[in-house]
């Protein structure tokens, strides 16, 4: 088994191209991490996951933890046993939780206690004991556990989250150096909300740590996408260059391409297979809301130019069916095409890096999105 490694192959503007090793395989950068909360990517197979090109998915240490338990997972073989995933995992520490449960839970020094959502039992989520969980999965990659807040948000709430989650980016690296990780990854995570100042106290203090990758966290929380982006302009050249970096929680295929253009190299986020099981594809002439009345007698299929099978077989009339009557397949099929799409998206930016042509692939690319899809004869 290879331990962690980051290798930077290229670079058109400040895109990179790379590719990340793992003790269960490589992941080649820019990549698109499919969201596999409760070790599962919503109503997909491993294989169904696979077959879009996905090549690391993410699990979350606080939903793990509760149900059924990291001590059980572990006793199981691990989280790439239990779920039948043999390629790379990454897991969140739970830092999202903090925010996203904040009316079940208590945040102190030491760390956070939350009043589970499923049973309403306290449980302890601190630095070093997200550490201990992400090991008991055997993630590849594992988060420290950070203070994410929602924006917007004042000043001083924003640097008293940031210097607590630099203070548990010191424990989370203690208690991971404190045992073996057979070659695996910690990654600190840069917080500050919106405010530029903040952002780079945090990232100078991580850099400083060592951290084997840097993430950028508290983004898509709230604030508009430029905002966001100004954040991450502002903070990639702050991070080292031989190291990945990591936007959490986003986003949308715009916000890939513009975070690519940027110097990110990883991303994860829910919308593909949520908004596929809502009812809205993407594609490369942009969102389409199969739920809409006037797929209902298109026979058309969604997109004739995508790789996926079902966007070239399957009709709009019949998605929009599937979708109008609540049909499992329904989801199943656009979750299957917007993952397939997310990273079809994220294949091209890579050839285009490798190209020298990163600019213009970014540029045709949003000129398809604004086009738009053609209208129902």
């Amino acid at each position: 088994m290879s331990a962690f490694s980051f290798t930077l192959n290229k670079t058109d503007g400040a895109a990179r191209r790379g590719e990340i090793v793992t003790p269960h395989g490589a992941v080649q950068t820019p990549t698109f991490m499919p969201v596999g909360t409760q070790a599962t990517v919503k109503g997909l197979t491993p294989e169904m996951v696979r077959a879009t090109g996905a090549e690391i998915v993410l699990g979350n240490t606080y939903h793990l933890m509760l149900r059924p338990g990291a001590e059980r997972i572990a006793a199981l073989g691990g989280l790439h046993t239990f779920m039948q995933w043999p390629l790379p995992i990454l897991t969140d520490s739970g830092g999202f939780q903090v925010m996203s449960l904040s009316a079940l839970r208590r945040l102190e020094e030491h760390g956070v206690t939350f009043r589970s959502h499923l049973d309403g039992a306290m449980v302890e989520l601190t630095p070093e004991r997200a550490v201990e969980i992400q090991a008991l999965l055997g993630a590849d990659i594992s988060m420290q556990l950070d203070e994410c807040l929602k924006l917007p948000a004042g000043r001083d709430e924003i640097a008293r989250a940031m210097q607590l989650s630099l203070r548990w980016a010191e424990r989370s690296k203690r208690a991971f150096e404190s045992k073996a990780r057979e070659g695996k990854a910690l990654f600190g995570i840069v917080q500050g909300g919106d405010d530029t100042g903040l952002r780079a106290e945090s990232a100078r203090a991580l850099v400083g740590m060592d951290f084997q990758g840097y993430a950028i966290g508290g983004l898509a929380v709230g604030e508009p996408q430029e905002v966001m982006l100004r954040i991450v302009d502002e903070t990639t050249p702050l991070l080292p260059a031989a190291r990945p970096r990591y936007l959490m929680g986003v986003g949308t295929p715009h916000d890939l391409l513009e975070a690519v253009a940027r110097g990110i190299d990883m991303f994860d986020c829910v919308l593909p297979t949520r908004n596929g099981r809502h009812g809205t594809a993407f594609t490369c002439f942009g969102a389409l809301n199969l739920a809409n009345a006037r797929h209902a007698n298109d026979a058309r299929p969604l997109d004739e130019a995508c790789a996926h099978r079902a966007a070239r077989t399957y009709s709009r009339a019949y998605l929009h069916h599937l979708t109008k009557a609540n049909e499992m397949l329904g989801a199943v099929l656009l979750s299957t095409i917007n993952l397939d799409y997310y990273q079809s998206l994220m294949a091209g930016m890579r050839t285009a890096i490798e190209a020298g042509r990163f600019a213009d692939f970014r540029a045709e690319t949003i000129a398809g999105w604004e086009r738009g899809d053609i209208p129902a004869l």
